[in-house]
């Protein structure tokens, strides 16, 4: 059976800001009408499983405005700076959120992130190799990232804390069962980090 091939008849234009967009399309339907769909466009973002010599994994924990409450997470950020590799985007952002630098890294895993509505993906890396950003060349935090909280969890805690219910956020959950079945192969799953993205 082959499959039906939707297509987009016109596209509106709701909201344009800094971090996304979001357009209204009229797309073909496989019953054979048009329906409307809302889709958010967005920049895209860059994960980190950053994991030490003993088998721990670093997370961070901070506010998440939209839903009211502080979050345990992998260190992560957008593909905001134009050009920018992903690994050197991944690298950027685990310097900037949880003060350490890596020697290597590996593609675990790439996500839609909510594809019912849009087309948000992030990349999710491995790194080790890890060393301490110096105090001197650590980055200033500001907002939501002023106050957020570093710990160092082992990686079979960590998906513990996955099946409890204590880390909800859907990148960190991915990143971290990945993590925690790359490494129950022997990393033979792993990937080049230059691996082109979906």
């Amino acid at each position: 059976m082959t499959a039906f091939v939707h297509e987009t008849r016109s596209s509106v234009s709701r909201y344009e800001g800094p971090i996304f967009s979001v357009v209204t399309d009229e797309v073909t339907m496989s019953s054979g009408g048009t329906a409307r769909r809302d889709v958010v466009h967005n920049k895209g973002a860059v994960g980190v499983v950053a994991l030490d010599e003993v088998g721990r994994v670093v997370l961070i924990k901070q506010y998440r405005h939209a839903v009211g409450q502080r979050l345990w997470e992998l260190p992560a950020g957008l593909r905001d700076v134009s050009g920018e590799g992903l690994a050197v985007t991944a690298a950027r952002e685990l310097a900037e959120e949880a003060d350490l630098r890596a020697g290597s890294f590996h593609l675990l895993i790439d996500l839609y992130t909510s594809p019912g509505f849009a087309d948000e993906t992030i990349r999710i890396f491995l790194a080790r190799d890890l060393t301490p950003v110096p105090e001197a060349e650590r980055y200033e935090r500001t907002d939501e990232e002023a106050d957020l909280e570093i710990a160092w969890i082992d990686l079979d805690e960590a998906v513990a804390m996955v099946f409890r219910g204590e880390i909800t956020n859907a990148a960190a959950v991915g990143g971290l069962l990945a993590a925690a079945r790359a490494r129950d192969e022997g990393w033979a799953t792993l990937r080049p980090a230059d691996t082109p993205a979906i």
